[in-house]
């Protein structure tokens, strides 16, 4: 029988491996490790990172309180463009909306000669209309047509279309015709599944409500069977555990099982089955979140985060603690206009493949060798030299990984990379060199995205780097960014997992209601906020929350009339009075010219307009505490051999575990420090100092104080 420990789990599913990370809810104490992903079935993968991190503690599936757990189910579906057997019913005339799209060029007018629209999530036939119509305030023009209802359910039940999205003009005003329309739809075809705007997203602008709306519905059944197959087999594992205590008879218990939003919180199983859009940025929203943590425990507030995994890296930046926020972003080529944190990716992993272009020009990524065949040292039949090679050919990794668990060719990655480099005309080393200089610079492209495109300065910052992958070109972004430094926190391969242990349970909620400010009715505004406040708080109900315990943000998105795009900022508690309103005006001022560089505030040939109330219900779960590492006594004693590692030339590099490091302990470079679940290529020039918490600061030389 397991001891009375009980302990929460946070599971990241990456491309390649699978992070885990359990936290002892009494003591606080930390236990991670990993395990190779599963592809073909994820759910294998999950549940042996649960086994092994019980083997760890020595203890029972009984000992489990609750799993929180980051999926890739539905990014990866959106990534692939596997979208199919989905169809669209929308407002009689709109049936080219999606062709319309919008007009924006990606990278401004100077390349639409050369600019093709992406394809229509949904093609032309699986698209029907129906009449009827709202006005843009919710009143009904025209009643809704029972008869064309009927015929599109029966139109997509011929041709064996099984998931059906709505998206009505109007619908964000006044849901009536697409509740009218669902439950037609479910009399008449039952077995699909349908996503409604109005239930999706309450918000104007029709195509990317729309799009997210036919997002939801594509990933819904992915989503589902994936989240119930996982649940299942987690409470059998619990109930297994229990059953077999003294062959007593146990009432079985079903753990509570998290899933990560793109939001920045979670939900129960049962909730985002409901919601399945709001898992596409799952993972990198973990990490996010977990780096924004670690890091505001270290002093610093503000910082760039790296995650870098088997098959891409995901960058972001915090702000005061917070990641930054979106309702503007993709998933592939998809808009998701649903609250995300503000991830771009890249495809720079350690999976990624290094090719030669039909212009002769050495190339890494997209695409990727990922978990299986892998990278070619993995020896299980991939075929295409990646990052990993070339690190491990380099010395930057060592022979292995995982502590040993998984042994690397450097032969194998040798022969690929030498292949590379003969028809390039170059030596081993410098094709290899090549390889990494060219996916840092990508990965430094993506963090531009998130700085110099809002703004921001990446000299201002330091970054945070994580992921198994995430810290092997720390310190060229630093030269290449002209970053303050990097902090590498203790066990950088779970960073994400342990994020899924801090955050809390979150819902969104979104009403359009576009109102000059000076026109603003005060009474409708606190209405629609109170509306709002309780969907929230039936949500947190069914999450088992009580009422004491629910916590609400309040936030609108204004603009000034004639802009298109629209800031966020609080709408702090207390009755929708003069003053209330006035401090949500300034809030905006402030923040557009934080932003932009101007504002246009005490002119009144330039009025705000209010456009979105927002209401976010929170459920608050205990997160674990970092913890304080003892004083270190050199770093030298840490020294547990040297290594041959190339930096622009051959160095004898000492090697460090960074498990014998303390506090105050410091390496300096070249140097390689390893850990379970990463290393850390310390380059000449550089310094890592340990911090009390195991941080390792890196910065170079020159900029140390």
């Amino acid at each position: 029988m397991s001891a009375t420990r009980r302990i929460r789990i946070g599971i990241d599913t990456g491309g390649t491996f699978t992070d885990v990370v359990a936290v002892d809810e009494e003591t606080g104490e930390l236990v991670t490790t990993k395990t190779p992903s599963t592809p073909a079935n994820p759910a294998d993968g999950f549940l042996n990172g649960i086994d092994k991190v019980l083997g760890l503690l020595g203890l029972e599936g009984d000992a489990v309180t609750a799993v929180s757990h980051g999926t890739t189910v539905a990014t990866n579906k959106l990534l692939e463009e596997k979208v199919e057997n989905l169809g669209f019913i929308t407002t009689e005339g709109y049936g080219h909306l999606l062709e319309i799209a919008r007009q924006s060029v990606p990278d401004g007018y100077g390349n639409s000669y050369f600019w093709v629209k992406p394809d229509r999530i949904v093609p032309v036939d699986l698209v029907r209309t129906v009449g009827g119509r709202l006005a843009v305030d919710g009143s009904e023009v025209r009643p809704l047509v029972e008869a064309d209802v009927v015929a599109a359910a029966r139109y997509f039940r011929a041709r064996g279309v099984t998931t059906i999205g709505l998206s009505f003009l109007n619908s964000y005003a006044n849901p009536e015709h697409e509740e009218a329309a669902l439950a037609i739809l479910q009399r008449e075809y039952p077995e699909a599944d349908y996503s409604l705007s109005s239930q999706v997203l309450r918000e104007y602008r029709e195509y990317e409500r729309s799009v997210t709306t036919l997002v939801d519905a594509a990933v819904k059944p992915n989503i589902r069977a994936y989240v119930n197959n996982i649940t299942e087999r987690l409470n059998s594992f619990i109930a297994g555990a229990e059953g077999s205590q003294d062959g007593a008879e146990t009432e079985h218990r079903e753990v509570p099982f998290y899933v990560m939003k793109s939001n920045g919180g979670v939900l129960s199983a049962e909730e985002v089955v409901r919601q399945p859009i709001t898992t596409v940025l799952s993972g990198p929203a973990a990490g996010a979140l977990g780096a924004a943590v670690i890091a505001q425990r270290a002093g610093f507030d503000s910082v760039l985060t790296c995650d870098g995994g088997g098959t891409s890296t995901d960058v972001t930046v915090v702000i005061d603690g917070h990641p930054a926020l979106t309702t503007e972003g993709t998933v592939g080529p998809y808009p998701s206009k649903i609250p995300m944190i503000d991830v771009v990716t890249v495809g720079a992993g350690g999976g990624s493949i290094a090719w030669i272009s039909p212009e002769g020009m050495l190339k890494v990524g997209p695409q990727s060798a990922g978990a299986d065949p892998g990278p070619l040292c993995y020896r299980k039949g991939g075929q295409e030299p990646t990052i990993t090679d070339a690190h491990v050919l380099l010395g930057r990794i060592p022979p292995h990984l995982l502590g040993g668990e998984i042994p690397l060719d450097v032969d194998a990655a040798r022969a690929g990379i030498e292949d590379i480099a003969g028809k390039l005309g170059l030596g081993i080393e410098e094709a290899a060199d090549g390889i990494l200089e060219i996916s840092a610079w990508n990965q430094a492209n993506a963090l531009r995205q998130v700085t110099v495109k809002r703004g921001l300065d990446a000299r201002d910052f330091r970054m945070v780097t994580f992921g198994g992958s995430g810290s092997l070109l720390a310190c060229r972004l630093v030269d290449i960014l002209g970053l303050q430094g990097v902090i590498v926190p203790l066990n950088p391969g779970n960073t994400s997992a342990y994020g899924l242990l801090t955050v809390d349970v979150r819902n969104d909620y979104v009403r359009t209601a576009i109102t000059k400010h000076d026109d603003l009715d005060r009474a409708k505004v606190a209405g629609l906020l109170e509306d709002l406040a309780r969907d929230a708080d039936e949500a947190l109900a069914r999450e088992g929350f009580e009422p004491a315990e629910r916590q609400f943000q309040r936030t609108a998105d204004l603009r000034y009339v004639g802009q298109a795009f629209e800031v966020r900022v609080p709408v702090p508690d207390g009755p929708m009075d003069d003053s209330l309103v006035e401090a949500v005006a300034d809030a905006f001022h402030a923040e557009h010219h934080k932003l932009y560089g101007y504002d246009f505030r005490g002119d009144s040939t330039q009025p705000v307009e209010w456009v979105n109330l927002r209401v976010s219900g929170i459920g608050p779960i205990r997160k674990p505490e970092l913890r304080e590492i003892a004083d270190g006594t050199g770093s030298e004693g840490a020294v547990t051999g040297t290594r041959r590692v190339y930096f622009d030339q051959w160095y004898d590099a000492p090697v460090v575990a960074r498990a014998q490091l303390g506090a105050g302990d410091v390496v300096t470079g070249p140097a390689i420090v390893e850990e379970f679940s990463s290393t850390v290529p310390l380059h000449p020039g550089f310094v890592a100092e340990v911090d009390r918490f195991g941080n390792l600061l890196i910065t170079r030389k020159e900029n140390l104080s």
